[in-house]
């Protein structure tokens, strides 16, 4: 059993106290707005010790990239802290981009989601013998902005290479009308994204019984 439990920030003993920057006492961790500002206006923080953002090295590169943009280049670019792809290497993969589901119904509320997912059998596990129900998929749709999706999860082989390719569709505004219009390539894990008609508010099974 691996338990992941964070790291705290080495920010106590660099003089932030001396020019007055905040920071929180539990973990290190420096408060900033959207735009990296934290509450002393001529100091700013990106990368892992954010409070409540990512810890992942490129979002720190892509952070500081827009606010050497926005401060030099004219830029008003702020990065996006909640579009990010991000995966868990473990022998089955987990790749999430936007926000979890729990996220999604606090922030949007349950009424204007909707819930798509569905188990599916990647090819490779066919000859095996694998099981065809632990691969998982699923979508979260915001109803009342076309249905745009905001969050999306999947769970299986080369799930960081699925996740990448998706995310710069979210980026775009990706919908689960455009997603049904995708015609998938077969037989890849990716394509269930495009077959999926299954919301978990209905209640149907989503048990696969081939690939």
């Amino acid at each position: 059993v691996l338990i992941a439990v964070g790291r705290d920030a080495c920010t106590r003993n660099i003089g932030l106290d001396t020019i007055g920057v905040k920071i929180n006492e539990k973990n290190g961790k420096v408060p900033v707005n959207d735009e990296e500002q934290t509450n002393v206006p001529y100091v700013y923080a990106i990368g892992d010790i954010l409070e409540g953002k990512l810890e992942l090295t490129p979002v720190a590169i892509q952070a500081g990239k827009l606010l050497a943009r926005r401060l030099y280049g004219g830029s008003s670019t702020k990065c996006d802290y909640i579009n990010v792809p991000t995966t868990v290497f473990t022998p089955l993969e987990y790749g999430c981009c936007g926000l979890p589901e729990e996220k999604a119904v606090e922030e949007y509320g349950e009424q204007n989601l909707e819930v798509y997912h569905s188990l599916f059998w990647p090819l490779e596990w066919t000859v095996p013998g694998r099981d065809n129900n632990t691969c998982y998929a699923k979508i979260i749709c915001n109803k009342r902005d076309n249905n745009r999706v905001i969050g999306f999860h999947v769970l299986g082989p080369n799930a960081g290479e699925v996740t990448q390719g998706f995310a710069a569709a979210i980026k775009c505004g990706l919908t689960k009308e455009l997603l049904n219009e995708t015609i998938g390539i077969h037989p890849t894990c990716g394509e269930v994204f495009t077959t999926m008609d299954i919301t978990k508010s209905s209640g149907q099974d989503i048990s696969q019984r081939g690939c």
